[in-house]
């Protein structure tokens, strides 16, 4: 009888390498056993997605700022080379300042001449190109009617007089002309 008392002293120790080694071989376990092993390699894939698409991320923002960046140095560029081509104009014109007493009234005419020739010169080689106004068909997109004249001599729509000069950039008006139109020759 020590015999048995001896056994039944001793602690039973269901380890989990004996619970498993028992239940590996149902059916339902070894299912489970799979499909746990399906959700871990889906969590890693998971996961390895997630990586990629915050990467992918950070590059499409990287690029994107890279490229505000190019653009915002070019318009930069841009700006410095049409300024030092004013900056050339406005000496000119101090020039002429500093020595305005000294010159005649027909020499400053001709200096005026000059430095407006000069400035238009930049603003061509800009891409600034003058309204075509007088003599021209009236035109809402690069011209401004601040006038209707009667008993004129032109056909109706006619432009008889430009009061400002208007641009275009390219093919945009940068400023229409404001001009005066004709009505007609139309009897009262």
């Amino acid at each position: 009888m020590e015999e048995s008392q001896e056994w039944s002293q001793e602690p039973v120790q269901n380890t989990s390498a004996q619970h498993n080694a028992g239940t590996a071989s149902t059916p339902e376990a070894a299912r489970i056993a799979e499909l746990e092993a399906e959700l871990a390699k889906a969590r890693q894939e998971a996961a390895e997605n997630w990586n990629k698409y915050v990467r992918e991320r950070a590059d499409t923002e990287n690029i994107r700022k890279r490229q505000e960046r190019v653009v915002a140095d070019r318009i930069q560029y841009q700006k410095k080379e049409l300024f030092h081509k004013i900056l050339s104009v406005v000496d000119n014109v101090e020039r002429a300042l500093a020595y305005q007493d000294t010159l005649d009234r027909q020499a400053l005419q001709q200096t005026l001449r000059m430095l407006l020739w000069q400035l238009n010169e930049v603003m061509r080689g800009e891409g600034i190109t003058p309204v075509p106004t007088v003599g021209e068909a009236f035109n809402p997109y690069i011209h401004e009617a601040i006038e209707a004249v009667q008993d004129s001599d032109k056909p109706e729509g006619t432009i008889v007089e430009e009061v400002l000069k208007g641009y275009t950039l390219g093919n945009d008006t940068l400023r229409p002309a404001r001009v005066k139109v004709s009505t007609g020759n139309k009897p009262a």
